[in-house]
Order: structure tokens, then C-alpha cells, then sequence
């Protein structure tokens, strides 16, 4: 695994930005609405997780199925046991990897086809998910397109998933503002009743909150630039 601990102090700079980015949050959320904080922990050594579960943070993104499983080992040493750690797999999943994290991950922010759906259900039957969509219409994006979400929702729903919502990316592009994109995804989330839109980053989450986004996945804000 690409990773290496921080410096002595970096628990403390961890908690510090941890503190701010909630309180951004809960400057721009509405009334009720609820805003899960992802903290995105990709390349970062568990230590730095530990850190960041220290500060207050339970839930964690992780992009690659070999480095989640990794973490997620060498975490039972380093944390108290009786704190809820809640994985989140927010990269594109390869159906070959599904086996190795069916355990460990609450939450499967990218799943955006039927066989990718068929492998989750066997592998972990009753699993959550959030079906991903592609609303920039860039190829170097990964997501469905909007007019096969109604398929997907029923395809899960049939192999006895439990869709939770729609995940989004914003422009790569950062001169393009991203509330249009963000917005479309909570239009489509309402048309298809589900509850939860995971969009916005550590470069436009308060905009996607705006917007109506219940789950934020934070990596720089958080933790810095990764090594």
C-alpha cells in the first residue's frame, strides 16, 4: 500500500481541520438536513485514521478494495473496538474485488451496472448501495446514465439490495460551477424516492450541500495532501 504516517503533530492538525470542515457544514446546511462526513482516507496510513477516529470521525472512503481491507486489519490494533467504524467504497469496483471487502464496507457509493449489482448480491446479500451517475458526460468518469436509473434501482431491488440514494462527481473542470450537476442529481434522487445524493469534495462540498447532498467525502480538507 502507497502510504506512510504523518508527522507527530498530525493528529492534532487532523482535529483542527476536522473541526472546521463540520463547521463549514453546518454553516450551509438547512434546517433537517442531515450531512454525513466522509473522511477520505485513500493512501493515507491507518495510523492517520486512527487519528482522525480519535478527533471524532467514524466514517471513512476508501477507493481501492486492497488498501480498504488492509486498514481495516491493522485497525483493530490500533482503536478501541467498541467504536462503529463505517467503510464507505467510493472508487470504481472491479466485481473480482467485491469478495474481498463484502465484510467491511457499509456503504457502495459506485455500483452503475447489472452485473456489478448480481456480484454484490451474491457476495453480500442485503447490502446498501448507492447506484452512481454520470452528470458531466465525461468519459474519464465513471456512473450510469440517467435514463438507466430506473433499471438499475429495480434490477437491485430485485436481487434484494437496498438502494439508498445516488452518487454524483462535479466537473472536473473547476471554472465550471458545479451546482447545476449537483442539483440534477437531488432531481433525480427525489424522482426516484430515494433519500441520499453522496456528492461534494473538499473543493465543492458546501456547494453540493446547497444543492441537497446528505453525504459529503472529504480527503484534503481533512487530511492534507496526500502523500
Amino acid at each position: 500500500m502507497n502510504s506512510q504516517p504523518g508527522p507527530p503533530d498530525f493528529d492534532h492538525q487532523i482535529a483542527l481541520r476536522l473541526a472546521e470542515v463540520l463547521e463549514r457544514i453546518d454553516a450551509v446546511r438547512q434546517p433537517g438536513q442531515s450531512v454525513t462526513l466522509i473522511a477520505v482516507s485513500k493512501r493515507f496510513d491507518a495510523s492517520v485514521v486512527a487519528g482522525a477516529v480519535q478527533a471524532g470521525c467514524t466514517d471513512f472512503g476508501e477507493n481501492y478494495a486492497q488498501e480498504l481491507a488492509g486498514k481495516a486489519e491493522t485497525l483493530r490494533s490500533l482503536i478501541d473496538p467498541a467504536v462503529p467504524i463505517r467503510w464507505h467504497m467510493i472508487g470504481p469496483v472491479q466485481r473480482n474485488k467485491v469478495r474481498r471487502i463484502a465484510a467491511l464496507v457499509t456503504l457502495w457509493h459506485t455500483i452503475d451496472r447489472e452485473p456489478l449489482i448480481e456480484e454484490l448480491a451474491k457476495r453480500s446479500p442485503g447490502a446498501e448501495l448507492l447506484l452512481q451517475v454520470n452528470l458531466t458526460g465525461e468519459a474519464s468518469k465513471s456512473g450510469c446514465d440517467a435514463a438507466d436509473l430506473g433499471m438499475l434501482v429495480e434490477h437491485a431491488h430485485r436481487n434484494g439490495l437496498g438502494v439508498r440514494g445516488l452518487m454524483t462527481m462535479g466537473p472536473t473542470d473547476t471554472a465550471i460551477d458545479p451546482a447545476p450537476v449537483f442539483a440534477r442529481c437531488r432531481e433525480l434522487a427525489d424522482h426516484h424516492g430515494l433519500e441520499h445524493c453522496s456528492m461534494g469534495m473538499s473543493g465543492d462540498f458546501e456547494t453540493a450541500i446547497v444543492q441537497g447532498s446528505t453525504m459529503v467525502r472529504v480527503g484534503t480538507a481533512i487530511f492534507g495532501p496526500r502523500p
